[in-house]
């Protein structure tokens, strides 16, 4: 997994990072995974998926700090201004996130954060695949629309 996750960074403290983040997302559905299945083949998928979480967290977070309307211009050294509206901006969506029913957000955070596909979610999950779907664009919806409220006001 570290292997992996080094080739991916070039890192070592972003790969050790996602290793760990990697660890805990499969210790998190160790009871539900089947133990038929390639473990190591699952490690290794976890860990991919991770690392592109990885990436368009941090990619993120950057075009949220970004102060230029064009993400191809790169700004040295945002505002005071521009750092408090990107903080905010987080917060906004963080408090979105949280308001979302439990199930919404956990489906929500595993397929945005941790870049697992559907069929993957369906396994860990063991909702059906449509269902996984509706709850997904449900939790997309909600956050759309309060995201375009509060940044309105």
């Amino acid at each position: 997994m570290l292997r992996i996750a080094l080739d991916f960074f070039g890192s070592d403290e972003d790969a050790e990072d996602v290793v760990q983040e990697s660890m805990l997302a499969l210790w998190r559905y160790c009871e539900r995974i089947d133990p038929e299945r390639n473990i190591e083949g699952l490690a290794v998928r976890v860990t991919k998926n991770c690392c592109v979480s990885w990436r368009r967290r941090h990619a993120l977070m950057a075009t949220l700090s970004d102060s230029s309307p064009s993400c191809s211009v790169p700004v040295l050294s945002p505002s005071p201004q521009d750092i408090l509206e990107a903080k905010d901006a987080q917060t906004i969506l963080a408090d979105a996130i949280a308001r979302l029913k439990p199930r919404e957000r956990e489906l929500f955070e595993m397929r945005q954060l941790e870049g697992l596909t559907l069929d993957e979610i369906t396994a860990q999950t063991g909702i059906q695949k449509p269902s996984v779907k509706s709850m997904i664009s449900t939790a997309r919806k909600k956050l759309l629309t309060e995201l375009k409220q509060r940044l309105r006001q």
